[in-house]
């Protein structure tokens, strides 16, 4: 094996480990606060201390993890504040995406999104976790067919961080008013109505702020080898999927 084969297998393996906490932590299965010490993330994905410290140090890039004194890692905990700056934020930023899509989008893009809204409406009675992740990788999906590599990044990072936010301040979830505003955006994303499709961009994004930031949860207390058996070989997210399905609808 070469050097750069080496090394990529490295990069893969913490990608691999970001993947999984990443998606634990929007399936509140990890909670704000959780510690994820190092030792232990090893020895639940097979890897070095030193793959898991490069993990949870792009986690901390993105908002989700905080590196603490003495190499300690935990859960982020955004304030009150900080969670309603960040979905300010984010809603300027998808303000955006939906203004360059209106109007762009294929006949296949079009059914990628009525295909993932459908899987939404399939998950609702579910676990809330499943709906959140859900209705958070159609914002991702939207990004990613912008095709702007600096949309995607920063969408997907605000929207994961939305997604703890709502683990820590959050109300019982009801999916159903998402799943019928994604719809309405994907129609106003096809007839090309930028106004209408920002507009309902933001009143969605408001509204799930205001769903959601109403109080705080009380912590579980569950052993971080057991909440992490699930995801060291998850399954591949909805939107990868969804892409994958449009690409070859596309062929």
């Amino acid at each position: 094996m070469t050097r750069e084969e080496a090394g990529n297998g490295a990069s893969d393996k913490a990608g691999m480990i970001c993947r999984a906490l990443r998606r634990a932590i929007i399936e509140r299965a990890l909670e704000p606060g959780a510690t994820l010490p190092e030792d232990a993330l090893g020895e639940r994905f097979g890897v070095s201390r030193t793959l898991a410290r490069h993990a949870l140090a792009q986690l901390a890039a993105e908002g989700l993890v905080e590196l603490r004194r003495n190499r300690t890692a935990v859960v982020a905990t955004p304030s009150w504040q900080e969670a309603r700056d960040t979905f300010d934020i984010r809603i300027e930023l998808e303000r955006l995406v939906v203004r360059q899509l209106a109007g762009r989008l294929s006949k296949a893009q079009l059914a990628t999104l009525r295909t993932h809204v459908d899987a939404e409406d399939a998950a609702r009675g579910g676990p809330d976790a499943i709906s959140i992740r859900l209705a958070t990788e159609f914002h991702i999906l939207l990004a990613e067919m912008t095709e702007s590599p600096i949309l995607v990044r920063y969408v997907g990072e605000l929207a994961y961080r939305c997604c703890l936010i709502l683990s820590l301040y959050s109300r019982p979830h009801s999916s159903e008013c998402g799943i019928n505003e994604h719809r309405l955006l994907i129609d106003a994303l096809a007839s090309g109505d930028t106004g209408k499709v920002t507009s309902l961009m933001h009143h969605h994004l408001d509204s799930v702020a205001e769903r959601a930031l109403v109080a705080e949860a009380k912590p579980r207390g569950r052993d971080i080898m057991a909440i992490l058996a699930p995801y060291a070989q998850a399954p591949e997210p909805a939107a990868k999927t969804a892409r994958k399905r449009s690409l070859k609808a596309a062929e």
